[in-house]
């Protein structure tokens, strides 16, 4: 049983593989004073909700929060005997290594987005996560990492029109049923949705015009069900990408030897 761990600015999703499938998924706010201790008790106690006894054998992490890294490394170390990998850090390998400007640093959600993509639908993939920010990542026709854009996140855009603005409310993101709002709340759900469709159909086509080739579009994240009912630029919606991402990077360790 394959324990796998996806740590992200707001969430951090837990994961058992049993092999040929995840037996179970959970999710928990991301907050780096949580305790190995903690993560134990919450996570056994769903584990017995669902009825799996069994320990995990292996361990891997995806975390761009790199303080909560140590409490997941001792959380698998104390309670399960398990030295995890961890993407980005030695001796965890990616089945095809990034290229990207030297001396930089590539989110390890996007790494294992990339790795999964490609293995699902091959190169000439643009991967659009709707995470806490909304990226757009590059795969090669080999599956390499070669770039990608950064934008602000759905959820942040909308937090950040509340605060800066005292007479705008909290708004849910939702698809509006017109561009044209008559009233503040659809207004604002108008802009924030129809605009981070401009946004993501304008830059897939910057991309793949700069690419100079077709290119397969893949949404994931939570909020990417909802943006494919408005656009019709998505090849495919994966849900579970990270999480398959993550099995295939462990899988591809254990085959050279370093899990």
């Amino acid at each position: 049983m394959l324990l796998a761990i996806d740590c992200g600015n707001t969430n951090t999703v837990f994961a058992l593989w049993d092999g040929t499938r995840f037996a179970a998924t959970w999710r928990i706010a991301t907050d780096h004073r949580r305790t190995a201790d903690e993560y134990f008790v919450w996570l056994t106690a769903l584990m017995r909700l669902k009825g799996l006894e069994a320990t995990p054998t292996g361990a891997v992490v995806s975390s761009t929060v790199p303080r909560v890294v140590f409490n997941l490394r001792v959380l698998c170390d104390r309670y399960f005997g398990l030295r995890p990998l961890v993407v980005g850090k030695p001796p965890c390998a990616l089945p095809v290594a990034p290229r990207v400007d030297a001396g930089t640093t590539v989110g390890p959600d996007r790494l294992v987005n990339a790795v999964g993509a490609f293995d699902r639908h091959g190169g000439d993939l643009i991967v659009v996560d709707f995470g806490t920010a909304t990226t757009f990542d590059v795969v090669d026709r080999d599956g390499a990492y070669v770039g990608g854009v950064i934008a602000p996140g759905v959820n942040l855009s909308l937090e950040a029109l509340h605060m800066a603005a005292a007479a705008l409310p909290h708004v849910d993101v939702a698809r509006p049923q017109a561009v044209v709002g008559t009233n503040t709340v659809a207004c604002m759900q108008s802009g924030v949705y129809w605009g981070y469709v401009g946004l993501v159909e304008g830059l897939v086509a910057r991309i793949r015009a700069e690419r100079g080739r077709p290119m397969k579009v893949i949404g994931t994240g939570g909020l990417a069900s909802l943006f494919d009912l408005g656009t019709t630029v998505f090849d495919a919606v994966e849900d579970d990408l990270t999480m398959h991402g993550l099995v295939l990077i462990d899988r591809h360790n254990r085959d050279l030897g370093n899990a």
